[in-house]
């Protein structure tokens, strides 16, 4: 199809990141400190220190999928990422469901982790017992001053998403060699130590073993990669640069994670689980205990700061891609969620619906028993199930021989590895949904699925009442203004 000509320059982002900024952004998305210490408590009680070889696993399958993902978005650097990706290769239709999925993947994930930020500010402002409702109180105060942030402007984001980096980087690492220099407790031997695991040889592998349960929490450690491609229309040389924001963003996180963790566990002393609050928070509980207690507060508070750099970057990504969506006229209210404000042309209305929906979810899990629990089992599924939509149908098209590459290309290692990014991809869907006894509710165990079904069927609702208006991608075109090129809307 011809492009049409582009739109018009007040429908159109401002190009103000660099590949600096595109790189911070995908950091912060899941910052090495959230993915340490959202999963590493409930990963070490699962498989013991052996969990660590997860990481090498999931870093292996994840690194695959972000190959196929900077070929897309060589190809397609567009606002919206995995919702353009999936509805130029296969069709709007299939498209709209996979950024359906993905809005309510983003933002949920951004409510939980405002959630988790509320946790450390309770404890720097002098709450040690927080209730439900000061909690939400505070991650609503989080929400506000995020929002406050996303709509100041693209400037105001970098340097939060950059000052992030650095004190992530200098504590995560810091914290580490310091470790493992002055209070290494055991060998490399450790890491082969199943804990107190139930079972051995095949049962810590199988199925409903330990060691894949670990990868199910792991997993959630190694997504935000794909972000960078949300922002496509605001990055300088979007051909050039975000490949390389999109590969070198899941490399460096995985190696600040693993490295922090691997100095954790070796730092960790004898009969931790003797160790005040170890079974609530064993991170915390070996740096207090090796360091003393005069690092908890720095500690929460280098906590805070990642958590909420990863609140700003899930906020970014998810009203981009309500406003993507918008642009197309696939979603209810288009012609307001499209708006751009006159001076930054920030998404405003798009940015204020995600402000909207994680109050809701705030004031829902106050209420609702369990539903944080849920979200959380739901986000680390509903990443892996927005991943699957583009990566079967970048498949299907290098298959059937309809695929044309952008600038980065692999030539003929692009099939080998599409279809292990399918295979990794589809496992590791079916490892987290998995219904495993793992909660005293089932309903807990079948999270995933039941968050799904039902996100399918409303989903299903609004699709059938602007699919009429959708007809085609309604993106022309997105002029790309270091070579005149243009992105065609191919379907």
């Amino acid at each position: 199809m011809t492009a049409q000509p582009a739109q018009d320059h007040r429908q159109t982002l401002k190009r103000e990141f660099t590949f600096g900024a595109a790189f911070a952004f995908a950091f912060a998305f899941i910052s090495p400190i959230v993915a340490l210490y959202g999963i590493y408590g409930i990963a070490i009680a699962a498989a013991g220190p052996s969990f660590w070889w997860g990481f090498i696993v999931v870093f292996a399958g994840q690194f695959f999928v972000a190959l196929v993902f900077a070929m897309l978005v060589s190809r397609w650097p567009i606002e919206g990422s995995i919702y353009q990706w999936a509805s130029r290769l296969i069709g709007p239709g299939y498209g709209w469901f996979a950024g359906w999925f993905y809005i309510w993947t983003l933002t949920i994930a951004m409510a939980t982790v405002a959630l988790g930020a509320a946790g450390f500010i309770a404890n720097i402002v002098g709450l040690d017992h927080p209730t439900g409702t000061q909690v939400a109180l505070i991650a609503f105060v989080v929400l506000i001053c995020g929002t406050l942030v996303n709509l100041a402007g693209r400037q105001v984001l970098k340097v939060f998403m950059f000052a992030s980096i650095i004190a992530e980087v200098i504590g995560s690492v810091g914290l580490g060699i310091w470790l493992l220099i002055t209070r290494r407790e055991h060998d490399f031997s450790i890491l082969f130590d199943g804990g107190r695991s139930v079972g051995a040889g095949d049962e810590f592998f199988s199925l409903g073993g330990p060691f894949l349960l670990a990868i199910v929490f792991i997993g959630f450690s190694f997504v935000g990669f794909e972000s960078a491609g949300s922002i496509a229309e605001e990055v300088h040389e979007p051909r050039k640069n975000l490949p390389k924001a999109v590969l070198f963003s899941i490399s460096f996180i995985a190696l600040v994670v693993m490295f922090s963790s691997f100095a954790v566990i070796l730092a960790t002393p004898e009969n931790a689980e003797l160790l005040p609050g170890y079974d609530v928070d064993p991170v915390h509980a070996v740096l207090t205990a090796q360091l003393g207690s005069g690092i908890a507060l720095p500690l929460q508070a280098l906590f805070a700061i990642g958590f909420i750099a990863s609140f700003l970057a899930l906020q970014t990504a998810a009203s981009r891609l309500i406003w993507s969506k918008a642009r197309d006229n696939a979603l209810p209210f288009s012609s307001q969620l499209v708006r751009l404000s006159r001076g930054q042309r920030q998404p405003v209305w798009a940015i204020l619906v995600t402000t909207a929906v994680g109050t809701a979810l705030f004031l829902l899990s106050n209420i609702a028993e369990n539903l944080y629990t849920m979200m959380v089992n739901f986000t680390s599924g509903g990443f892996y199930l927005s991943f699957l939509f583009p990566v079967v149908a970048f498949a299907v098209a290098v298959i059937r021989r309809r695929w044309t590459s952008g600038p980065f290309e692999l030539g003929r290692w692009t099939l080998p590895v599409a279809l292990i990014a399918l295979a990794w991809v589809a496992f590791e869907l079916v490892n987290i949904a998995w219904p495993r006894q793992a909660n005293e509710n089932p309903v807990l165990d079948w999270s995933v699925a039941i968050g799904t079904t039902v996100l399918a069927v409303i989903g299903a609702v609004v699709y059938f009442k602007v699919r009429r208006r959708i007809g085609r991608v309604q993106t022309s075109a997105v002029t790309l203004p270091t070579s005149n090129a243009t992105v065609e809307s191919e379907v």
